[in-house]
């Protein structure tokens, strides 16, 4: 009998820690973030490094993302639903930006020169990480693992499909306390899970989130309205 891995190959085989380390890891750059802003020593570039750190332990933890790896076949109209949900969850992001519907006022990420001007590379570094590296590590963790957890703890044989209201609704409860606009993400959170649960394909999900959070990061910069961010 072939014994279980240990040390950091056991590790990194874990599906638990697979999905939850990355998340973990950008939770901490979260809370260092806040820590240093309530001190008064901003600093605009670890949100960068954050999105770096986060893409270097989703790559060390790949081998175990078998839903990622091995996705059931992509269908042109489910990738077309999965942009529709993007676009959508986006206007939904900027119509309930309202006062009411968010945890606390905030002033967002500014990546402007003294002079007002848009530093180009810190901006276009933010977007690539918010566009690119957060939508498959919360995918992973809110729909790859939690969604499924909450159905049974073994969630690796649970399918989509199998997926119920429950586990929906406190996912998407859970996913609305981790952003500061709580009614605009709770429906996000639905919408993602709901493509997962209609298509089996997580990728879906990533691709829906990708396209909000891309499509909302390029409007920031546009427009400068970066409480969005």
């Amino acid at each position: 009998m072939a014994s279980a891995p240990s040390g950091l190959s056991g590790l990194r085989a874990d599906p638990v820690i697979a999905r939850c380390a990355p998340f973990a890891v950008f939770l901490c750059f979260l809370i260092l973030g806040s820590a240093l802003n309530a001190a008064g020593h901003a600093e605009p570039w670890l949100l960068v490094v954050r999105s770096v750190v986060v893409a270097l332990v989703l790559a060390w933890f790949w081998p175990a993302y078998a839903e990622l790896r091995s996705p059931p076949p992509l269908r042109a109209a489910h990738v077309l639903a999965a942009v529709g949900v993007g676009l959508v969850v986006f206007a939904l992001w900027i119509v309930l930006d309202q006062r009411w519907a968010a945890l606390v006022p905030g002033a967002g990420f500014e990546p402007t020169r003294p002079d007002g001007s848009i530093d180009w590379v810190l901006a276009c570094s933010r977007l690539a990480g918010f566009a690119l590296v957060v939508p498959v590590m919360e995918e992973l963790f809110w729909r790859g693992f939690l969604l499924r957890w909450l159905v049974r703890h073994d969630f690796l044989e649970v399918r989509p499909g199998e997926i119920g209201l429950p586990a929906l609704a406190i996912t998407a409860v859970l996913f609305a306390l981790e952003h500061n606009q709580w009614l605009a993400s709770a429906m996000a959170g639905i919408a993602y899970s709901l493509l997962y649960m209609r298509t089996g394909n997580l990728w879906l999900a990533v691709l829906a989130h990708a396209v909000t959070n891309g499509v909302l990061g390029v409007w920031v910069l546009w427009t400068r309205n970066w409480q969005f961010w």
